[in-house]
């Protein structure tokens, strides 16, 4: 089968919808006594099934292409026309046809399918590798399912384009409706969330500023008011990161070429175990430079951190564990909080989703995760999170490990 972004998957699609595309086949297939029978989508460089009936063996199912250069549907399409071929061996035409030397076949018929805009969409055709009588009527049959195959193509062509005109005005309105709870939700979140590492830093100075404060406090404080500016530099970057992409331009990313990722990672758990309430057990094995960009990664995993020391326990371990392990790239964070569920896990990795912390001050926007996984999506990766109370919560990204710019995973 074409891939997903394979133009001609909905070729295939389109004919497999058809209510009666089986008893076409059988009727050609009775009508002429050949094995095989299939409508091909057949361009300029490809011939590929999009429906088939298989008696003799021949091995192809709706999505397997052949060389088009090999078919004898290659010339159907040049000529508009049909071919027909009742015995290979008594055709001086077609007696050595590469075609049927290659596949084996004594008989055959082709017939084109003409769209309503005049172009030759694909086939219609049957072979045998037996000769086959073809008579008139067999041929007007063809020629009449051919029509009717067109005719189906092109009404659902026409629904579709009704369907997305419709979809768009539908889409617009919607679009409006959510702009405006976004522009709502958006406001009264960034107020809240800034205003409690803002309001914590200004009491923090407050409180350094009184000559009598005991050094040990003053300790504790400093630390409150690095955990409050680290907290609003996330926030700050992480809706730069949304504003871009909601403008359309992405997650940029930049890789020129190799990078020691070790000490990149390195840099941000210290970061984050400077304010964290609980303890960092880090394995990192990363024997050789990658392709990657270093900033958005280091991203990528301070949000993920984040995210664990606002939903662990304060009195539990989280484990980062990052290691390249069968060409790819593998980064875990675990922490031991509440197990997820399903609704939950669903909406993780959407912008905006919020769960509840123990600890209000350390909500966020609900972007972390979001800006997270399309970092990993713009390296070629994801991120996918499982979640249990025996082992915890762990978010693991998975992306191609490329030690060179252009290599092969």
């Amino acid at each position: 089968m074409p891939s997903e972004n394979d133009p001609f998957l909905q070729d295939v699609r389109q004919v497999g919808h058809i209510s009666d595309i089986s008893m076409v086949l059988d009727a050609c297939s009775a009508a002429t006594g050949m094995g095989f029978v299939a409508v091909a989508r057949v361009t300029a460089d490809r011939w590929i099934t999009c429906a088939s009936l298989d008696r003799i063996g021949f091995g192809l199912r709706p999505g397997d292409e052949l060389a088009v250069g090999s078919t004898i549907c290659r010339e159907v399409r040049g000529s508009r026309s049909m071919i027909t071929i009742p015995d290979a061996d008594a055709s001086d035409a077609y007696r050595d046809h590469p075609a049927l030397r290659q596949y084996g076949f004594k008989s055959y018929i082709s017939v084109p399918i003409i769209r309503g805009d005049g172009t030759v969409w694909g086939t219609l055709c049957a072979l045998d590798p037996d000769p086959h009588d073809i008579t008139a009527q067999s041929e007007q049959l063809f020629t009449l399912f051919t029509r009717m195959i067109a005719r189906e193509l092109d009404r659902q062509d026409e629904l579709d384009e009704g369907r997305k005109e419709l979809a768009a005005g539908l889409a617009t309105l919607e679009t409006e409706r959510d702009t405006a709870r976004l522009r709502e939700e958006f406001i009264a979140i960034v107020g809240h969330d800034l205003r409690n590492p803002i309001a914590a830093v200004t009491a923090g100075l407050r409180m350094i500023q009184k000559r009598d404060l005991a050094p040990e406090r003053r300790a504790v404080v400093v630390l409150e008011m690095q955990r409050a500016l680290t907290r609003a530099s996330q926030i700050i970057t992480n809706l730069m990161d949304f504003a871009r992409g909601r403008l359309g331009a992405g997650i940029e990313v930049n890789a020129p070429g190799p990078v020691d990722l070790a000490p990149v990672f390195r840099d941000v758990i210290g970061e984050i175990e400077q304010v964290a309430h609980q303890p960092v057990e880090t394995r990192i094995d990363l024997p050789r430079a990658l392709v990657a960009d270093p900033q958005r990664l280091g991203q990528l995993l301070s949000n993920l951190l984040g995210n664990a020391v606002t939903h662990g326990p304060p009195s539990d371990p989280i484990s980062v564990d990052i290691a390249e392990r069968d060409g790819e790239l593998h980064v875990s964070v675990t922490n031991r909080g509440m197990p997820l569920t399903e609704d939950v896990k669903a909406s993780l990795f959407l912008p905006f989703s919020r769960r509840e912390s123990t600890d209000k001050s350390l909500q966020g926007l609900g972007l972390g995760l979001y800006i997270a996984s399309e970092i990993a999506r713009a390296h070629e990766g994801r991120i996918d999170v499982t979640s249990t109370q025996e082992a915890g919560t762990t978010f693991a990204l998975r992306m191609p490990a490329r030690p060179n710019r252009g290599s092969a995973i």
